[in-house]
């Protein structure tokens, strides 16, 4: 587990990946977005999810507590605290994407809704019960323990609270971790959740169904429009993402969007409830 937390860490830290993912991928919402039409902005695309994932929370009201697992750049924090008044806690284990988060939101005027700590969602120093919403986007995928990371946010949880999250999945089909494997080499893991994994466990650990989405059409358009932004602006990012690193993502999105294409991939929102 330590392993994949630190190869997460070093790479969210790293310059080339800070600027890529500032840069090309939607700057404050770093996550796969919702496209009315394949050529739609990626920011623009990326803070619908946002939107539409708030949408769906019955506990979204003013002096909510929440909790953000794999914050990035806080974009989703910042929304919630800003259009619902949401106190949100942002946990996030990149150094280099909490200093940006840190200022992005003063630049908005959201210190005193907004806490930023640094750490690893696998070990949540949370008092049980103390949020009202867990939430996460497309973050689980880089622990080698999401067991451990479900079992901590329904702790943390308070009864009738909700758990709301997106990640890129295997599709339930997959019986070979091999037909995935240059997707695991790009996250440097040896598997990825999916539906049935998520809903197991959600259910083992006594929450309600609250209903999923799934929207894996959504993560092919998403790739392969980062993929597209990224050829398009290449030009741009010499002198602040390294030509070692550019070839990396390319080859890496092709293989997300081609494993897509092949139906090993699963996307959408998953939401359950704790009750009481």
């Amino acid at each position: 587990m330590q392993t994949a937390v630190k190869t997460a860490e070093t790479y969210y830290d790293s310059h080339d990946a800070d600027r890529f993912y500032a840069l090309i991928w939607g700057g404050e919402d770093i996550h796969v977005g919702l496209y009315e039409n394949a050529d739609s902005p990626i920011r623009e695309a990326s803070r619908k999810t946002v939107a539409h994932m708030a949408s769906r929370l019955t506990t979204l009201k003013p002096d909510a507590r929440v909790l953000d697992l794999g914050a990035g750049y806080g974009g989703a924090a910042r929304y919630l605290a800003r259009e619902h008044g949401a106190h949100v806690t942002c946990l996030n284990l990149s150094g280099v994407e909490n200093a940006r988060n840190t200022q992005l939101t003063a630049d908005q005027g959201l210190s005193d809704l907004i806490t930023i700590d640094h750490g690893a969602f696998e070990n949540l120093g949370y008092p049980d019960a103390s949020f009202d919403i867990v939430w996460s986007q497309d973050a689980l995928l880089h622990s080698a323990d999401r067991e451990r990371v479900l079992q901590n946010a329904a702790r943390v949880l308070k009864p009738g609270g909700e758990i709301i999250f997106t990640d890129p999945m295997q599709a339930d089909i997959v019986d070979d971790p091999a037909a995935l494997q240059p997707v695991y080499d790009r996250i440097h893991l040896s598997s990825l959740g999916s539906f049935a994994f998520y809903r197991r466990t959600l259910q083992a650990l006594g929450l309600e169904d609250a209903g999923c989405e799934a929207m894996t059409g959504q993560l092919r358009t998403h790739y392969a429009r980062v993929r597209e932004e990224l050829l398009a602006r290449r030009g741009e990012l010499k002198g602040e993402v390294s030509e070692a690193y550019v070839e990396r993502m390319l080859d890496g999105l092709t293989n997300w969007v081609k494993a897509a294409d092949e139906g090993l991939l699963a996307w959408g929102i998953i939401h359950y409830r704790k009750p009481g």
